[in-house]
């Protein structure tokens, strides 16, 4: 099934174990609750994809885009999370950081969203972004800190990124984190 076109499939409980899905276009597909262990995503499109309840054990998710994915209740692999992680990513960026979502890492003050992300988890981050790739990583991250959240655009431009992040972090600020 190696680059395959599932756009919007119902896979909702499907037994997936070591399926090779690499390169596949799964957007907008439903796997809640579905066995993806040890199945090969790398590269996939999991762009606003179902993943609540799956099973991701030892996935392969290198490259995946999880970009508006619902990951709740899914094995998120001992992803950190990171309480008010938008205001932090917020405070590091008006503290002289800088945002930039053309780059996952330009230096150790640039970075793109997951790229401050993996930053603001420390050696837990480092590990996840060695493991799966920036874009998982991140998306992984999001997904600890913000179980109740879709994972945000990691392929957003800076403006509109830096929206989102001052809005979430509005949110925080008036949720009390």
């Amino acid at each position: 099934m190696r680059g395959a076109v599932l756009r919007g499939a119902d896979l909702s409980g499907a037994v997936l174990r070591g399926a090779v899905l690499r390169g596949a276009d799964l957007r907008d597909a439903d796997l809640s609750g579905a066995d993806l262990s040890g199945a090969d995503l790398r590269g996939a499109v999991l762009r606003g994809a179902d993943l609540s309840g799956a099973d991701l054990s030892g996935a392969v998710l290198r490259g995946a885009d999880l970009s508006d994915a619902d990951l709740s209740g899914a094995d998120l692999r001992g992803a950190p999370a990171i309480p008010s992680l938008d205001s932090k990513i917020l405070a590091a960026i008006e503290a002289g950081g800088k945002l930039e979502m053309s780059a996952w890492h330009k230096c150790e003050t640039t970075h793109c969203r997951a790229g401050w992300a993996i930053t603001l988890a420390g050696k837990a981050g480092h590990k996840l972004e060695v493991e799966f790739g920036p874009a998982a990583a991140g998306a992984l991250i999001y997904a600890a800190s913000y179980p109740d959240q879709r994972i945000p655009d990691f392929y957003a431009s800076n403006d509109e990124a830096l929206a989102d992040i001052r809005a979430r972090a509005a949110s925080e600020s008036s949720h009390g984190g």
